[in-house]
């Protein structure tokens, strides 16, 4: 039986393949040109390319159109997130600003109430942290502060909030600061508002554990952690912490200094409180005895 040549299907199928032929071909030579490495052909690409590539600028304006009001989108976006947090941020900011003031204003009435004498002897001496061990069984740094500056080994030393360790040892120009983590320190301190005293024991970790609790039944996390005085080491009040608790339910102390940032440290001169001596002077009432005198006797004469 003859065919139809004059249907379209026997011009569709040749015709698709010469296409897709001559399309590969072109494709291959240009992917080609674009490959060699020559002067000649790089200064052909350049030509190309200049007399291709505006007359394509129509085309492109709705790609790059749509791509910036995408850009703008995003950028918008990430503006108001910005906004909302900053908005949330002042809020807290003002609730703290608030309470702050509270705090400030009834702590100089109860100073007015209790007459409270301030140590003007309690002044400090800025230092700058020069090194860290960085070794995990001694935790110090190393102060630009030494023996010129009047630094006595045994201060105290903190970073503006939290009380960090002490001096323990002094240079001419520097000195060694035993931080309250590492492992050989121990710090008295007193547990509010329970006031159970305690002994921080350094373990190398970043909370360290309370020992000698006198009734941890009275405690709770989230207590708040001062130094003692005891012993006259440290100046008592001094903000060390608040209370946590361990997986273990050990009970430590999440430090108020941060450790992480230790870039200026205050040491604290404190001498010490002063030795009250007691020693009255007896004074008896009872009237001295009379001083026996010998007595005259008259002469008699005959």
């Amino acid at each position: 039986m003859a065919k139809d040549r004059s249907q379209p299907n026997e011009y569709t199928g040749p015709l698709r393949r010469l296409i897709t032929a001559v399309l590969v071909v072109v494709l291959g030579a240009v992917f080609l040109l674009w490959r060699i490495d020559s002067p000649r052909v790089e200064r052909f690409r350049a030509q190309v390319t200049d007399a291709v590539v505006p007359n394509l600028d129509w085309a492109m304006a709705p790609v790059t159109g749509a791509v910036n009001l995408l850009r703008d989108f995003q950028s918008y976006q990430r503006l108001s997130e910005q906004n909302q947090e900053l908005r949330s941020e002042l809020r807290r900011m003002q609730t703290w600003k608030e309470a702050a003031l509270q705090l400030e204003q009834e702590n100089a009435r109860l100073l007015d109430l209790n007459n409270v004498r301030l140590d003007p002897r309690l002044t400090y001496v800025t230092g700058v942290v020069l090194a860290d061990s960085g070794s995990p069984f001694r935790q110090s740094v190393l102060l630009n502060v030494g023996a010129r500056d009047g630094v006595v080994e045994g201060w105290a030393t903190m970073d503006g909030i939290g009380l960090v360790g002490r001096i323990s040892g002094v240079g001419e120009n520097t000195a060694r600061v035993i931080l309250l983590t590492d492992s050989s320190s121990r710090i008295p301190a007193v547990i509010q508002p329970s006031g159970q005293r305690a002994m921080i024991s350094g373990d190398n970790s970043a909370a360290p554990p309370l020992d000698f609790l006198e009734n941890p039944e009275l405690v709770r996390p989230g207590d708040r952690v001062i130094s003692s005085g005891d012993g006259g080491v440290f100046p008592a009040g001094l903000l060390i912490g608040q209370i946590a608790a361990d997986p273990g339910g050990r009970l430590r102390v999440r430090l108020a200094a941060d450790f992480e940032r230790l870039e200026f440290l205050r040491v604290l001169r404190h001498h010490g409180t002063d030795t009250v001596i007691n020693a009255p002077t007896i004074v008896s009432d009872a009237v001295p005895a009379a001083e026996e005198r010998p007595v005259d006797v008259p002469a008699v004469t005959e």
